[in-house]
């Protein structure tokens, strides 16, 4: 036999990631507040958000479908708004963005935060404020950053010392002065999966604190006069629930801040350190208080400074998932059901790792529930998969469901609203589903649903 292949045999499961089935729930159709859509609830044991029923919106639409929350959305907005009352808030474009939620964005009074030239373009065509907008990325073309100098986005974040002669010579070309900052690595371990933490030095994004790369920015920066220098810029990762990560960086950058001032005499007005908060995704999953941490940093902040003899910078922050990810549902037709007698029964739906990729790309966990009717029958260990060709093609790797769920039931998924909409892909030729937001007992579509045609597009 081939060392590098093994008999599959009934346990082939065992590949994955080692067995935790989760504590069986006391009631199986309750909604967990922490977890679900702030309007969402049941009515006639139908799972209702923002006061419109799941079973009339699937029948409307079509399944899979993205419910957004609008009242969920916008109130989240709110509430950053209050916490940093003294500083900035830029939503994060990359957790999803679409012309309608940018709309809300705006009108909520947030910043918005982009990362590449379509991220701009859909903001731009609602007419988000330019000044409002700061521009991301590791790896900017000229042609991105030609764009936002041509628009007058509000900042530019470096991550490289050639981004930084770029963006002189187009500084120079259009005759504008730029406001940009420095994306400071400064060495957090940040308590989240590997593909997610981003403030250590082994990874591409920013410019290390501990190397001396960052003080080399603001020199090179400096030496530019078409360049407006005006702070420092920070992530330490995304899906945090410990504060501690966020403290350490805001100290780093305070202390980098002071020696900015002892090197060259200059004074920078704003410190941005990013976002990255967290949300509840199951059952004994924690999310940080907003206002703790808003608190928090600013206090951190503002004694690093003092002792320092440096007047305290303006605050941005740049949540994305905090904002829209429990605004977010997913519904599902269930298609098959498939008992493995003795180890699980697997329930399939016509969706999958195209409508969020989450599952297989780094473990992540959700909650699942029935939404076309509550059932009393007894619970069943259960795997939530899609009907893509990958065995790796799951939603919800261990849950427990009704023994009687059957095909024809819709499922809905709670926390889908980030990173599920903006990582769906086209694998097996599946057309990405519709967003609908619904609000106040009414539903409209933000993103139609795509067809074999829009799959077709462009070959030849």
């Amino acid at each position: 036999m081939s060392r590098f292949a093994h008999p599959a045999g009934d346990r082939h499961a065992e590949v994955l990631p080692e067995e935790r089935p989760p504590h069986v729930p006391a009631d199986l159709n309750a909604l967990r507040p922490a977890v679900w859509p702030r309007t969402s609830g049941r009515t006639d044991g139908a799972i209702t958000i923002g006061g419109v029923d799941v079973r009339d919106l699937a029948k409307e639409y079509g399944t899979p479908l993205y419910v957004l929350d609008e009242e969920d959305v916008r109130s989240r907005c709110r509430d950053y708004r209050a916490a940093f009352h003294d500083g900035e808030v830029h939503y994060a474009a990359k957790a999803f963005l679409c012309r309608e939620v940018a709309r809300w964005i705006e009108q909520e009074g947030l910043g918005l935060d982009v990362c590449s030239a379509g991220e701009l373009a859909v903001a731009l065509s609602v007419g988000f404020p330019p000044e409002r907008i700061t521009m991301h990325g590791n790896n900017k073309s000229l042609a991105e950053l030609e764009r936002a100098v041509e628009v007058g986005v509000g900042h530019i974040v470096v991550d490289s010392y050639e981004e930084i002669a770029r963006l002189g010579y187009l500084a120079e070309r259009h005759g504008s002065r730029p406001k940009v900052m420095i994306r400071v690595t400064v060495g957090v371990e940040a308590h989240t999966h590997e593909f997610i933490a981003t403030a250590h030095d082994d990874q591409k994004f920013g410019l290390s604190l501990s190397s001396g790369a960052a003080a080399e920015a603001v020199r090179r920066i400096l030496a530019l006069p078409q360049l407006e220098l005006v702070g420092l810029h920070s992530h330490i990762g995304s899906q945090i629930t410990d504060t501690a990560g966020f403290e350490v960086a805001a100290r780093r950058l305070a202390t980098l801040l002071v020696d900015i001032k002892n090197e060259h005499g200059v004074l920078l007005p704003e410190l941005d350190l990013g976002g990255g908060y967290g949300i509840p995704y199951v059952d004994g999953d924690e999310a940080p208080d907003i206002k703790v941490i808003a608190d928090g940093l600013r206090e951190i902040v503002a004694r690093t400074c003092r002792l320092a003899g440096l007047p305290v910078p303006r605050l941005t922050v740049e949540p994305g998932r905090s904002i829209v990810g429990l605004a977010g549902v997913t519904l599902y037709e269930v298609g098959t059901v498939k008992n493995v007698e003795g180890l699980r029964t697997y329930v399939s739906v016509d969706g999958g790792m195209s409508d969020n990729i989450r599952t297989a790309l780094y473990g992540a966990e959700y909650t699942a529930v029935m939404a076309s009717r509550e059932s009393p029958a007894r619970p069943m260990l259960s795997r939530l998969v899609g009907k893509h060709c990958e065995s790796g093609d799951m939603v919800v790797r261990d849950l427990w469901f009704p023994q009687d769920v059957s095909p024809g039931d819709l499922i809905a998924v709670a926390g889908t609203g980030a990173y599920c909409r903006s990582l769906a892909n086209n694998y097996n030729y599946l057309p990405k589903p519709a967003v609908v937001a619904v609000s106040g007992g009414r539903s409209r579509v933000i993103v139609r649903r795509e067809t074999e045609e829009d799959l077709l597009r462009g070959q030849l």
